[in-house]
């Protein structure tokens, strides 16, 4: 279903790319497991189950998890004018709206396709940002509708709990024990290295393409608006206001920080680049202020 936010070659293939590397990681991680002797058909059954229902439910597992609740036109007439205004100008279907009762500025897209997607903005977002500024958070989160890259996350974010319950499966049935007490390989610790290897490595990719589709939301949210000043003033005042938010709020709020619209990080806690699961603040100003060169405009 196509819409008139700006394509994006680059997300696409490395949406391809990562799916592509976490599959053969996880073929190759199920291969040595066999291997070894674990029973991973068991396993992967019963993870195979608990992707689709995370698959399938994730619209309503995320609501749950983040004490959201759709709301009608007549509940948030404001919200739904301008998400109706920016799903007209974007010719693509009105996702159902919610609001989280959450202090923490921010918003979020879920939903495995454009038909079940949707958008949910809290409390605290729509307190603190002024009406275009929330326009151009709300278009942010409509791209990641568009272009699919909800459902990618969805799955891949799911493969490293995979690793997990096979790790846990293999120790768990006494594998580790398993080497006769003669000197024989310690499978329990192969077990347990290849797993974290295989985890390490689904971690950087599914972090690398969450730093890329958000520096693409915010390039298609700025185009469809052309108003990238006021994505990049909503940015800065998200991210100030992050400061001012209690530790406790924003520890419960970091589980969920590959979907958020920003980074929900307690005060005090530093990431390397390399593992963040945005691009830096400066990054996206930096890519916003040159859409503003280009349409001659802020």
């Amino acid at each position: 279903m196509r819409t008139r936010f700006a394509s994006d070659r680059g997300l696409t293939s490395r949406m391809v790319v990562t799916m592509f590397l976490l599959g053969l990681l996880y073929v190759v991680f199920v291969g040595v497991l066999i291997a070894l002797g674990v029973q991973a058909l068991t396993v992967l059954v019963l993870a195979g189950g608990l992707l689709l229902v995370q698959y399938f439910l994730s619209d309503r597992i995320a609501l749950f998890a983040m004490h959201g609740r759709e709301v009608s036109p007549q509940e948030a007439p404001e919200l739904h004018a301008l998400i109706d205004r920016l799903c007209a100008l974007a010719d693509m279907p009105k996702p159902r709206v919610a609001i989280a009762d959450s202090d923490v500025p921010n918003a979020f897209a879920t939903g495995r396709n454009q038909k079940r997607a949707v958008v949910c903005v809290t409390t605290g977002i729509l307190r603190r940002l002024e009406p275009q500024e929330l326009e151009g958070v709300i278009a942010h989160e409509l791209s990641h509708v568009a272009h699919r890259d909800v459902a990618v996350m969805t799955i891949a974010s799911f493969l490293g709990v995979v690793a997990g319950l096979m790790t846990r499966f293999a120790l768990y049935s006494g594998l580790s024990r398993r080497n006769n007490g003669q000197g024989g390989l310690p499978i329990g610790a192969i077990v347990l290295l290849v797993s974290v290897v295989v985890y390490a490595v689904s971690f950087l990719l599914i972090r690398a393409l969450s730093r890329y589709r958000e520096l693409a939301a915010d390039r298609a949210g700025a185009l469809l608006t052309q108003r990238p000043s006021a994505l990049a003033s909503a940015l800065t005042k998200v991210s100030g206001e992050m400061a001012r938010i209690p530790t406790r709020d924003l520890r419960e709020a970091e589980p969920f920080n590959a979907f958020y619209f920003a980074p929900a990080l307690a005060r005090g806690v530093t990431l390397a680049s390399l593992f963040s699961t945005h691009p830096t603040l400066e990054r996206r100003l930096e890519q916003l202020a040159n859409i503003s060169r280009q349409l001659g405009r802020g």
